[in-house]
């Protein structure tokens, strides 16, 4: 089977929905962010602090060359992962690209807890909005680069993992 990429903005359910998702499927679930955290051997918080977005980034585009190598894997990918076009370009050539979208008031209610999002931490609470409809926006048109999405703001995880393979079947990635 190919890999089912999930992108989309944080707090959309890209973590709980692919790990369903794999289980149902019968494959592998690969979070990169906790990935990265395990090969880092610290919390994404404290890579940005130490060394910077650039070296996040930098260990993100490693671990995608190597996620796209694979089969049979549902992956879920960071927030900022499709902000390089080279990892959008890898991923689509080793699987369904599937993007999670969520309502800006659904996203402020997953991401509300501080200290896990080291790009809306900075960000005070009144500013959190604005933090989030304007990254919202500016990557709207790299979610845009996904073979299906899906808007989970009024869904279940259950419920957005019966919607994707009820695509991967007409796909035919999975057969009935």
């Amino acid at each position: 089977m190919k890999n089912v990429i999930l992108i989309g903005f944080m707090g959309t359910g890209k973590t709980s929905t692919g790990k369903m998702l794999a289980s149902k499927l019968g494959c592998a679930f690969i979070d990169m962010d906790q990935k990265i955290e395990e090969e880092a051997g610290r919390r994404i918080p404290e890579i940005f602090a130490q060394q910077g977005e650039e070296h996040f980034r930098q260990l993100e585009r490693e671990l995608v060359e190597r996620l796209s190598a694979r089969r049979n894997a549902v992956i879920s990918t960071g927030g900022g992962t499709v902000k390089n076009p080279a990892n959008v370009a890898a991923f689509k050539k080793s699987g369904i690209i599937i993007c999670l979208s969520a309502s800006v008031d659904a996203v402020l209610e997953r991401t509300k807890r501080h200290g896990t999002r080291p790009v809306l931490d900075q960000a005070d609470q009144g500013d959190r909005r604005k933090a989030v409809e304007s990254l919202m926006e500016e990557r709207k048109t790299l979610y845009q680069q996904a073979d299906f999405t899906i808007d989970t703001s009024d869904l279940s995880p259950l419920q957005v993992v019966e919607n994707i393979v009820r695509y991967l079947k007409t796909r035919g990635v999975l057969h009935a």
